[in-house]
């Protein structure tokens, strides 16, 4: 839908301004969101997209400016407030409640009553299987969420949204954590929504989904509007350039690292399945020293349950891991990265940050026991331990000392990663270390790997991307149901033959190479 100047813009922002100490999130920033559009919202990690979202859904206050609803200004002192009014948001990081169901979940706070006061649980149930129907998903409403796999969990957001009636619907990254097959059905959603009438901002690191879904897209650079264009005018070089400033070029198109012996043996591991939880069925593999070995599956592959299993998460876990030819078997969490093992989660929030950390903190959590002496820290010397693995990955902070929260979430993923190359690990396991994140930040993750695995690191890297899995790695191991069905070498790994092997369809002895 291209935009018609005569037309009032269900929701604006004007010279929208907003301070926080130390920092100017937004400045001077002007938005209009036509009726039945998509609007992308594009910048860094750090751009200020979060914050306009969170100000247009009543979560933040501007500082200064001002904000329209069909033309009339208006002032949201909630995100309740807003939501009475029509606008609703889905947020990057998830905020739903674990221990309950579903069902509970799409409805907590705003329950659907019988005259009588009680829950109308029958009729919140039907709802619920609407809306995941409506997604695609034959997920039952009496599941618990803390059980769902992340994928999974980000549906129910998106379904929560869906069983209330909404005008304006904010996305934060909606799709980070879908997999390629789920990302089409969504897509069809929104286009539904949108023939209804319902207005939509959407953000979005991947670009190329962006130009498919929006019919509008406004770049922001350090809180500033830099570029507002018709979706079908631009693509992605324009709208990087803008949101960077310089030219990005695709990271992992050099020589793959040389590898040297092998630093990590795995053998006959398995795991058992409990609900939630992916099981393990024989996994068996060598990592060499300098090797970037990229983890490929789906959603519910057991990626996850395979790193946690070699970091010693499930003591039920049997079979043999070795490093440096040490036998692991045993060890708990804390010796086993002691021993060598970093990993860094998928699920930052979860289980990455602390949040009553400060930034430096939270970089130095796993680096202890080298910065101390004598069993005390010096927060100086801690601070410039830090400094340069913040300065690498270009993680933007106000300060060193500020709370770990008020970084943007791609910031928070560098800081989590930052933490886990400073504890000088022999293997890093990095579970989707880009998720969320920017082109600009996804290009230095991705060549702080290689750095990593030039300096003679063992790298097992886990991505759902298979333009990641192709770019980077110099083997690709393909798992599906918890079972390996690919080992292949990088110049193998073409997009049918990952397809394929994560499917489960594939022989396994046919996609074979030896390490």
């Amino acid at each position: 839908m291209r935009s018609l100047a005569t037309e009032t813009p269900i929701l604006e922002a004007r010279g929208v301004t907003k301070t926080f100490p130390g920092t100017v999130a937004l400045s001077d920033v002007g938005f209009r969101l036509d009726r039945g559009s998509v609007h992308a919202l594009i910048g860094e990690n750090g751009a200020g997209k979060s914050t306009l979202l969170r100000i247009l859904a009543g979560i933040e206050q501007p500082t200064s400016g001002e904000v329209l609803l069909d033309g009339q200004p208006t002032r949201f002192t909630s995100a309740r407030h807003a939501s009475a009014s029509g606008i609703s948001i889905i947020h990057q990081e998830l905020a739903l409640f674990p221990d309950l169901t579903v069902v509970e979940n799409l409805f907590v706070g705003s329950e659907i009553r019988t005259r009588w006061g009680t829950i109308a649980w029958g009729k919140q149930e039907e709802q619920a299987r609407q809306a995941l129907a409506r997604l695609g998903q034959s997920l039952s409403p009496q599941a618990p969420v803390g059980e769902l796999p992340l994928g999974q969990q980000q549906i129910v957001e998106i379904a929560r949204a869906l069983v209330h009636d909404m005008r304006v619907l904010l996305m934060d990254e909606p799709t980070s954590a879908l997999t390629a097959t789920e990302i089409p059905i969504l897509f069809e959603v929104i286009r539904d929504l949108t023939r209804h009438g319902v207005s939509i901002v959407y953000v979005s690191h991947r670009l190329e989904e962006l130009l498919e879904i929006a019919d509008h897209v406004t770049i922001l650079r350090d809180g500033r509007v830099v570029g507002h264009a018709l979706a079908d005018t631009v693509d992605v070089p324009w709208i990087v350039q803008r949101m960077t400033g310089r030219d990005v070029a695709q990271a992992g198109t050099g020589q793959p690292p040389s590898t040297g012996s092998v630093i990590l043996a795995v053998n006959g591991l398995t795991l058992p399945a409990k609900p939630g939880r992916t099981g393990l069925h024989d996994i068996g593999f060598e990592l060499r020293s300098g090797e970037i070995l990229c983890l490929y599956g789906l959603m519910g592959a057991g990626r996850t349950e395979l790193f946690e299993s070699l970091l010693g998460v499930f003591p039920e876990a049997t079979g043999h891991v070795r490093l440096d030819g040490r036998e692991l078997d045993g060890l708990d969490v804390s010796d086993r990265v002691a021993a060598g093992l970093a990993l860094v989660p998928e699920d930052r929030q979860a289980a990455g940050l602390v949040p009553s950390m400060s930034v430096c903190q939270n970089v130095t959590l796993s680096s202890l026991n080298r910065l101390a002496r004598f069993g005390f820290i010096s927060p100086s010397k801690e601070a410039q331990a830090a400094q340069p693995w913040l300065e690498a990955l270009r993680v933007k902070a106000p300060a060193l000392d500020a709370p770990i929260d008020v970084l943007s979430g791609g910031n928070q993923q560098k800081a989590v990663i930052a933490r886990g190359v400073m504890s000088r690990p022999r293997v890093l396991l990095l579970d989707e270390p880009t998720r969320g994140v920017d082109v600009a930040a996804k290009f230095e993750i991705l060549e702080s790997i290689r750095r990593l695995a030039a300096e003679g690191v063992g790298i097992v890297f886990a991505t759902s991307d298979l333009t990641e899995a192709q770019a980077i790695a110099t083997r690709v191991l393909v798992l599906a149901r918890g079972r390996i069905t690919g080992d292949l070498t990088g110049a193998e790994a073409t997009a049918d033959t990952l397809a394929s092997a994560a499917s489960g369809t594939a022989d396994p002895e046919g996609f074979h190479a030896e390490p």
